[in-house]
């Protein structure tokens, strides 16, 4: 027969409560308080009922980084032979697609227009990008379109940085940070990875330094150790130990909340919640792999359609086309780089590059659909 652990010590005759100290006390009451991250939300991961839980839809630009950070995945799985091509890895309405999980997809010249094809392919999803940032200048911002931002940066100085990073652009992915955390329209995020031994007394400083920066949220991501790694980890200076603790990663997520939102990974928050306390005081989380790779299928875009129109303008004005839906008084939502609306049945998304898209008609009243709000415009 299996008891669990206040069952057990009851048979023992101890109170639960005795056994509990207040540091475990604290650590459950800070789990169950917590919310999963941002970047979590629609991810199969919070659901502990699905057996094998996938990461929601990425667009894999490239496997090349200019970063080559001593704990990365990306390198294991390009080492391998197993990173994945270019392509677009999920399905058909997902909630969120990830640009991208692999290498840093700012190296790509078809960053701007594959984040174009994917707000016209999938209008209804969630954009995230995930970069180091440090190739992030302003003028790239202005031409970028995502609803949520993923800057890494693991240390708290240039030296440290540079350390873990083999790269001298701690200043370049500062300055990033600045540039999203200005920019309210969209999801801020500083991602850090939990590396005792190298980086726990940064983590804090992280936090405090993106609070200031106007970011919105930490995600304090756990440390997985892929064998062609752990030299380096190693000589870094990793407490391996430390690495694998649960409590250890709680109360260095605990310190660095005093500062900003923080948040941790919403499939280990959604085990963590299901811990006792004594548990989460004591459990080691065993983080290793050989090989990351991708547990979705690669998906050709053009042979998912969905049945909407798509039409071309050479060029065109969405505030002339705001002013004229005002005139029509049809609601609508703009934003910096498309316009949304709906006429009976039919959804109809504009973008500034002049592509239309219409949904939920017939070929005949996308065209007349067309005639009525675009053959003016377009003059």
């Amino acid at each position: 027969m299996k008891y669990s652990w206040e069952e057990f010590a009851r048979k023992m005759g101890v109170e639960p409560q005795i056994l509990e100290n207040r540091e475990a006390r604290l650590l459950k009451k800070f789990v169950d308080d917590l919310v999963p991250p941002t970047h979590c939300i629609g991810c199969q991961g919070l659901d502990l009922s699905i057996e094998n839980p996938v990461h929601h839809p990425s667009y894999e630009l490239t496997p090349a980084c200019n970063h080559d950070c001593i704990f990365c995945y990306s390198n294991v799985a390009l080492k391998l032979g197993k990173a994945p091509k270019s392509g677009y890895y999920g399905w058909e309405n997902p909630y969120a697609i990830t640009v991208s999980q692999y290498g840093e997809p700012l190296i790509s010249p078809k960053i701007i227009e594959v984040n174009r094809m994917l707000r016209e392919r999938f209008p209804n999803a969630r954009l995230d990008l995930q970069t180091n940032g440090s190739l992030l200048t302003e003028e790239l911002w202005e031409k970028l379109d995502f609803d949520l931002v993923m800057i890494s940066l693991d240390a708290a100085s240039r030296e440290k940085h540079k350390m873990i990073t083999n790269s001298d652009t701690f200043d370049k992915v500062v300055n990033a940070l600045r540039i999203v955390g200005r920019d309210k329209s969209v999801r801020s995020i500083v991602r850090t990875i939990f590396m005792p031994g190298i980086n726990d007394e940064d983590i804090p400083k992280i936090a405090e330094l993106a609070a200031s920066l106007g970011i919105d949220e930490m995600m304090l991501q756990p440390l997985t150790i892929h064998e062609l790694n752990e030299e380096r980890l190693k000589k870094a200076g990793l407490d391996f130990e430390k690495a694998e603790s649960i409590k250890e990663y709680l109360k260095t997520a605990m310190e660095a909340k005093k500062y900003i939102d923080v948040r941790i990974s919403g499939c280990q928050l959604a085990i963590y919640r299901t811990m006792d306390p004594l548990t989460l005081f004591s459990a080691k989380r065993i983080g290793r792999d050989v090989a990351p790779i991708v547990k979705r299928k690669r998906v050709e875009l053009e042979e998912t359609c969905d049945g909407a129109f798509r039409m071309n303008l050479s060029k065109i004005s969405l505030k002339e086309l705001v002013l004229k839906l005002k005139r029509l008084n049809i609601p609508y939502k703009f934003r910096k780089d498309h316009v949304r609306f709906s006429d009976g049945r039919a959804e109809i998304i504009v973008f500034k590059s002049g592509k239309i898209l219409i949904k939920g008609t017939t070929e005949k009243e996308a065209r007349e659909l067309y005639t009525k709000y675009f053959v003016d415009l377009s003059s």
